[in-house]
């Protein structure tokens, strides 16, 4: 059995018309320095342009960053398009998701409910969102190598 030491990969970018820069800036070098390959689509991006990049680079992670308030609008349909394309990913998304919303509790159960592994406030650390991933993409290592094992 080979073990590969490869770096997992994720795919970041800022969703739908944003055009905040800045949150994904922090994220890629944080996760960059935390020894992920980042994947940074940049801002306005596409839910296909998302699931192509998930794809072509076969990541274990799609990041989504929304900071203008619109995140629900952008995000729907969105792991539809995901997986129409095959992306067999983690999807992580975080900011300022919704306009005026004090009850995050909620804010989380929507996006949630949209397929969202984990919903991220704008306030995370992103020493939060890389141990989280790290937590999630071992468990998903572990979940398939039992799979394996037990077919």
């Amino acid at each position: 059995m080979i073990l590969h030491t490869m770096s997992q990969t994720v795919v970041l970018g800022v969703i739908g018309s944003d055009a905040h820069v800045v949150g994904i800036t922090i994220l890629e070098q944080a996760f960059s320095a935390a020894g992920f390959d980042v994947i940074n689509l940049g801002v306005q991006t596409s839910q296909e342009d998302f699931a192509e990049a998930a794809v072509a680079h076969d990541a274990e992670a799609v990041l989504v960053s929304s900071l203008y308030g619109h995140a629900e609008q952008d995000c729907q349909g969105f792991h539809d398009v995901l997986d129409a394309e095959g992306v067999d990913a983690l999807t992580y998304i975080g900011g300022n998701l919704a306009v005026g919303q004090d009850d995050f509790e909620q804010t989380r159960e929507t996006f949630e409910e949209l397929g969202f592994d984990r919903v991220f406030n704008s306030e995370t650390d992103p020493e939060e969102a890389i141990a989280a991933l790290r937590q999630d993409l071992q468990i998903t290592t572990m979940e398939a190598e039992r799979a394996t094992i037990s077919s």
